[in-house]
């Protein structure tokens, strides 16, 4: 009977910054710098510990033409071990690392076969005088690939597992750049067993049956976004008799994006809706060294929770300060107020006083992206110039929305707290 397991994986992105976090303290900064690289040792642990007879790169190995140093010396060190340990590993490029970009390797090490660009170029993996499978890939030559590059895979007569090796948008998914587009028809069209894809940085599975159509989602989150949430790692899979059995996602990130949604109307007090935050962070937190927060609330304000025009920078802090207690490492980035208005907000805006002009100018400059740039230069310019000239854009609606409140509370006479 024969066995063996493969470990497929895609968008590795070594070395990428995060996006979209904003300041964070030392410690946060250094677990986000090694993140990337720190998920691909654990790849390269994970490969060698399930005894797999090789490992799928499905492209965007880098983030950029230009690949750093660091990036490729780490990326080649986890290669050498796998070739120590027998591990066949075939790459594609993809519109991150095209292989028109530049290079720091060389000369690759044993076992390690890299498609190109030319054309489809198939791979037979022999053990033991056996043939167990061929990896049928294609790299992109440059960035931007519009062709539909499955059209050009298509099964030989080979005995064993036949692989399909591509980077490429299945469906035209709208968060991914148009790379190579195709359909699932197409991709059953070349006779596959399984397709091992890259570019949607979301896990999914197309196909569980005959051919496996599986994207195993980037192998370390990089921002807020919702594709970027999440556990985040690779897939192995199980082969007996030239038939995938089994399709198993093991979790390698280092860092965690996660997102907490609280009913406010759920929560009697502000120490309540601490607890529930946290709590909710902490489950997601597991096998991690940090998790990336980030609240959203909704439901109506309980005046309790939310009491005050700062209560959102209030909670931030408090929740900043708890979380350098926890282990693993929790840093809340934001929280964003998704809550109704309270039945006093309602009553400020049927009025005709200044407090309700505010509101209404307040959603002018939220509606016109423009007009509130403008308004920032004119008004604002040398205030954030001087304080928050770091100032991630992003952060500029929650400025908004918490100055607001401020301005609405003090002109209908709210006590601070």
């Amino acid at each position: 009977m024969n066995r063996f397991s493969f470990v497929h994986a895609a968008d590795l992105h070594l070395d990428a910054p995060f996006e979209g976090v904003g300041r964070v303290p030392p410690a946060v900064a250094e677990l986000l710098r090694d993140a990337s690289l720190d998920a691909w040792d654990a790849l390269v642990r994970l490969t060698v510990e399930r005894g797999a007879a090789l490992l799928l790169l499905a492209g965007d190995i880098y983030d950029g033409e230009e690949r750093g140093v660091r990036a490729q010396v780490r990326f080649r060190g986890g290669l050498e071990t796998l070739a120590a340990h027998g591990v066949q590993v075939c790459i594609v490029h993809g519109n991150h690392d095209p292989l028109e970009g530049w290079s720091a390797i060389d000369v690759w090490p044993p076992g390690v076969f890299v498609f190109g660009s030319a054309d489809v170029t198939s791979l037979a993996i022999v053990r033991g005088g056996e043939r167990l499978a061929t990896v049928h890939g294609i790299s992109f030559a440059r960035r931007d690939c519009t062709e539909n590059l499955a059209l050009r895979f298509q099964r030989g007569p080979e005995t064993g597992l036949h692989i399909g090796l591509l980077h490429c948008n299945v469906g035209n998914n709208p968060v991914h750049p148009p790379s190579s587009p195709c359909t699932i028809e197409d991709l059953r069209g070349a006779d596959m067993d399984y397709w091992a894809l890259g570019h949607i940085h979301q896990r999914t599975v197309l196909s569980a049956g005959t051919p496996g159509i599986v994207y195993p989602g980037n192998l370390q989150g990089r921002s807020p976004a919702a594709s970027e949430r999440g556990e985040k790692g690779a897939v192995v899979v199980d082969v007996e008799d030239a038939a995938v059995q089994q399709v198993t996602f093991v979790a390698l990130d280092q860092v965690r994006m996660v997102n907490v949604d609280v009913d406010v109307a759920r929560v009697p007090d502000r120490a309540a809706l601490l607890r529930t935050l946290m709590d909710g962070a902490d489950s997601k937190a597991r096998g991690v060294r940090l998790v990336l927060a980030e609240a959203t609330l909704t439901g109506r304000r309980v005046e309790a929770a939310t009491r005050g025009p700062l209560w959102r920078a209030q909670v931030l802090e408090e929740l900043r300060q708890q979380a350098q207690r926890r282990t693993p490492l929790v840093w809340w980035t934001a929280i964003r107020d998704e809550t109704d208005a309270t039945p006093e907000r309602k009553r400020v805006r049927r009025r005709d006083d200044l407090a309700a002009a505010l509101l209404r100018y307040s959603a002018a400059l939220a509606a016109d992206p423009a007009r509130r740039a403008r308004f920032l230069e004119q008004r604002c310019e040398p205030l954030l110039r001087r304080w928050v000239a770091d100032i991630e854009p992003e952060e500029v609606a929650e400025i908004f929305h918490e100055a607001e409140d401020l301005a609405v509370a003090l002109l209908s006479g709210a006590e601070r707290t």
